[in-house]
């Protein structure tokens, strides 16, 4: 959780809760993405030590630690700027909780919260969110390539409550630039001509 002491908020809003109980892209290497009921919810439930309930990682031992992913929109329009593609549509990337205004990865290794709607949920922000090869599919061709660096972050759930769409506060113990939000966070292999 974050600690007393020196702490920052910075003003984001949730603009999407996606929750999905099954999963599209994994295993599907031959078969393409699968047509799975994916809900952009109103609000979402946390529940501690397990993520968001109705969520295909919701539970499941091998994702405790990176079972809720983070994702700054604004890393989706620079890719779609990029490729000159667009405009995308956020839920294809099946991020959890899709943001606008909140600068990501310096939350890796460190335990931050969202308030939202009078609820407070702590996270830990476990390690980036790698992007998977579907995104040249769902996205544009390329996209798979642009994302990297820039795909969010899978955190661990500290807390229980509720997230909710609309107006939210990011509580971080590290300063952040949400300025760089779409920006990625690791080099990149350039490409040669």
């Amino acid at each position: 959780m974050v600690e007393p002491g020196q702490t920052y908020r910075y003003g984001v809003e949730i603009l999407h809760l996606l929750v999905s109980p099954s999963h599209a892209y994994f295993g599907r290497a031959k078969d393409g993405p699968a047509d799975v009921p994916t809900i952009d919810a109103a609000e979402a439930e946390v529940v501690a030590g397990k993520g968001i309930v109705g969520d295909r990682f919701f539970g499941k031992a091998a994702h405790m630690d990176a079972a809720v992913t983070l994702f700054a929109v604004e890393s989706l329009e620079a890719i779609a700027a990029e490729l000159g593609a667009g405009p995308f549509d956020p839920l294809a990337t099946r991020r959890n909780v899709i943001l606008r205004g909140a600068q990501l990865a310096p939350l890796v290794g460190a335990d931050f919260a969202l308030e939202s709607g009078g609820s407070v949920v702590h996270f830990h922000g476990g390690r980036p969110a790698h992007p998977c090869a579907w995104m040249n599919e769902v996205l544009a061709p390329g996209a798979h390539a642009s994302m990297r660096g820039r795909g969010g972050i899978r955190c661990r759930a500290l807390s229980g409550g509720l997230l909710h769409r609309g107006p939210a506060v990011l509580v971080s113990p590290v300063p952040l630039d949400p300025g760089q939000a779409g920006v990625p966070s690791l080099l990149r292999p350039t490409r040669l001509p």
